[in-house]
């Protein structure tokens, strides 16, 4: 089974991943994997250095991150090409790590994707696992982690599908806005319910 977690900006999603990798399940991890594939050397820098020059690569070798944001932030041809290199490079990879894991013999492997629906990747999972969180809960702790304005937060927020959106695609949704122990009682039950179901 592969299930695809998902959540939006300061929902916990890293807590639920960090609880899955506690209890043994293998994680491709779709943030480590976009950064994985702009390594100096590889052939998705290379194409990016193409596209916008020498200037996005810094003198060690890595992606200036922050030009290629500045570059593409208020041009959407930019970022169409930015995404039409990177995406398809990242999708490559999580499937390559998704299926070094099932040849390990790992029967459940997690895909966790923050922008699981905004990439429209739902097709890769035969799970979709929504982590929610009240506005009131995000925006709280979006200002206290990034030490933002509400102004600030909510305007992140925004850039995102609506939560709701994202409970309405889930198969399961988690509401973090408990406890620790609250949120992994949650997730044991949704769990054992899919493994049931599997194994019917």
């Amino acid at each position: 089974m592969i299930i695809g977690l998902t959540g939006s900006i300061a929902s916990g999603k890293s807590t639920v991943s960090a609880m899955l990798a506690e209890m043994g399940y293998p994680i491709v991890d779709a943030d480590k994997v976009a950064r994985l594939v702009v390594e100096p050397g590889s052939e998705t820098l290379e194409k990016i250095r193409v596209l916008f020059g020498e200037e996005v690569i810094l003198p060690d070798g890595t992606m200036d991150r922050k030009k290629v944001g500045e570059l593409i932030f208020n041009d959407p041809a930019s970022r169409k090409k930015l995404n039409d290199v990177i995406h398809p490079a990242i999708r490559m990879e999580m499937l390559r790590q998704r299926g070094e894991f099932l040849d390990q013999g790992f029967e459940t492997v997690i895909m966790d994707i923050p922008l699981l629906f905004e990439s429209r990747l739902q097709h890769l999972v035969d799970k979709v696992l929504v982590v929610s969180v009240t506005e009131e809960h995000q925006l709280k702790r979006l200002m206290e982690r990034n030490g933002l304005s509400e102004k600030e937060a909510r305007a992140r927020i925004a850039s995102q599908l609506p939560m709701s959106v994202k409970e309405e695609g889930a198969d399961a949704v988690i509401y973090n806005n408990g406890s620790v122990d609250e949120t992994k009682w949650q997730l044991n039950r949704i769990l054992d319910q899919w493994k049931r179901l599997q194994s019917e």
